[in-house]
């Protein structure tokens, strides 16, 4: 079992570490959800075709059933319904706590307190960069700034045209190395405005 982590940076640097997910693709299927016990790295998941309400519902049984329905398994649980399904749709938060034996309030203080989870469906590509101290130090918020004025959106929006979705995140374990941001999965550290124009035109910005 991962160690119970007690803050958003501690669980979004633990994520790097995690296994890509075989749900990535559109050949979805809920066995290979129940079965496996990969995660997502940051960043890395793409859109799929829409699911019913009831579907994702059904996903978010199967993962907590999974974990034999412990409420102290709460944050797996919600790592693994984003990495099957892009993100943690508000629709299952009451079928969570319902499995969970946790009351709603519970299930949504976790999912709104951890940077890393996303009641929206992502973009094609996802960008996150690094608003922590030590990248704010080394002139990340500035590179922040451009990013948002190259995408024409504010830092935790989605494009219009569903193409790109620009997150904060708050340490990549790249301390030493920053700025520093991640495309896709991809880490990019010591970033320039070069290296920042590089990675969006790789998003199709």
């Amino acid at each position: 079992m991962r160690a119970r982590h007690q803050n958003p940076k501690e669980v979004e640097a633990d994520l790097i570490l995690h296994r890509p997910s075989r749900w990535r693709d559109r050949n979805y299927r809920l066995e290979e959800v129940a079965a496996s016990g990969g995660y997502c790295a940051l960043g890395t998941t793409r859109m799929r075709a829409p699911m019913a309400a009831a579907e994702e519902e059904d996903v978010a049984r199967a993962l907590a059933g999974e974990h034999g329905n412990k409420p102290d398994a709460l944050i797996e649980i919600l790592h693994r319904v984003q990495a099957a399904l892009g993100y943690v749709p508000r629709s299952v938060l009451p079928v969570l706590a319902d499995a969970l034996n946790l009351s709603r309030a519970e299930v949504h203080g976790v999912v709104t307190f951890y940077h890393d989870f996303r009641t929206e469906p992502p973009g094609r590509h996802v960008l996150r960069m690094c608003r922590a101290e030590a990248c704010q130090a080394m002139g990340g918020e500035a590179l922040v700034a451009r990013a948002e004025d190259r995408l024409g959106l504010a830092c935790g929006g989605s494009s219009a045209d569903g193409r790109v979705t620009f997150e904060a995140v708050y340490c990549l374990g790249l301390c030493a190395t920053g700025p520093s941001a991640m495309l896709d999965g991809r880490v990019v550290g010591r970033l320039t405005a070069p290296k920042l124009d590089a990675l969006l035109k790789d998003a199709g910005a």
